[in-house]
């Protein structure tokens, strides 16, 4: 019971807190690897850059870098992976730092944030509300609602749960990122016009999407590396052999970073229609235009650039299309 007091006391110190600048107190040891530097990478937007390294001496390292406290970061031996996400304070923290599998057997100390953090990802059936209401002040519950619950809540729904945070969290970078996201897609409800938008083609020429919009359209994101997206592009690619004649089209729009990835990735799942892509990763500005924060997503848009429907997946495309184009 002592314990659990304590943790509570813990979190409940961390809810008041607010991002500002300060040197970051991290130290660690490394295991399970013969990796000779950390890297402290910062968080945004799904990604990490690096912003500091350290060498491992005697199997250990420190970081004392000025950074934004409290805040999420990731740490890792190798900027190529995923790296070990890690919410970091104005306290000291220090991590058993082991990159078997994908970093989850690392333990984290000194942390109420990463505490609080490792509880929701483990508890199954969260309800995003109820997690809010008991920890309104807290960084991880922005985090949380920006990260993975963005693309599955409505616009409403995501500014009732923003006004469940505490004063301290509306001015969080991902609060501010929901309130810009929430406007997007307010704008792109059901019987909204399609943003218009122009990219690139795998032979680099430029394609606007109004000028290619015909019958119905559906403009699909994807990527190469998304498994659930290489899962359903057969029934996308059955649905377009089954309606292309009758006025159906549609335009792929990639998330990948690299273009023989992407290029592999068409021919590989015979993706036979038109393709764009910046290459940018979730940077993507048409994904941000369309306020997409998970892929794969989709929206059907009709000859007049009116949008029809949203994220139709599996047998719902069909029997979508089947209505449409009787």
């Amino acid at each position: 019971m002592k314990k659990i007091v304590v943790f509570l006391a813990l979190c409940l110190g961390a809810t008041t807190a607010q991002a500002q600048d300060a040197n970051v107190q991290l130290k660690g040891t490394v295991v399970d690897t013969v990796a000779q530097y950390v890297y402290l990478q910062k968080f945004h937007n799904k990604m990490f850059t690096t912003i500091d390294s350290v060498k491992v001496t005697a199997g250990k390292f420190s970081f004392k870098t000025k950074v934004k406290l409290p805040e999420l970061y990731g740490l890792s031996v190798n900027t190529a992976d995923s790296p070990l996400y890690i919410f970091l304070e104005k306290s000291l923290v220090t991590v058993k730092l082991s990159p078997v599998k994908y970093y989850s057997t690392s333990v984290v100390e000194g942390s109420a944030s990463q505490d609080l953090f490792d509880t929701y990802r483990k508890t199954k059936d969260i309800d995003i509300s109820k997690f809010i209401t008991e920890h309104p002040g807290s960084l991880v519950s922005s985090y949380v609602l920006y990260r993975n619950w963005s693309y599955r809540l409505s616009p409403e729904e995501i500014t009732k749960n923003i006004a469940l945070l505490d004063k301290s969290q509306q001015n969080s970078t991902y609060v501010k990122e929901l309130q810009a996201l929430v406007k997007v897609l307010n704008g792109l409800q059901v019987g909204k016009k399609a943003p218009d938008f122009v990219s690139n083609d795998p032979e680099g020429k430029s394609v606007r999407f109004s000028e290619n919009n015909k019958g119905y359209t559906l403009v699909d994101f994807w990527a190469s590396w998304c498994g659930p997206c290489r899962r359903e592009n057969p029934n996308i690619v059955a649905a377009y052999k089954e309606y292309h004649d009758k006025g159906f089209n549609i335009i792929g729009i990639s998330l990948d970073k690299k273009k023989e990835n992407w290029v592999k990735g068409i021919q590989d799942d015979h993706l036979d229609w038109l393709h764009v892509s910046d290459l940018l990763f979730w940077n993507s500005a048409i994904a941000k235009l369309y306020g997409v924060r998970a892929i794969p997503a989709n929206y059907l848009v009709d000859s007049k650039g009116i949008i029809v429907a949203r994220n139709l997946h599996g047998d719902e495309l069909q029997t979508t299309l089947k209505s449409l184009l009787k």
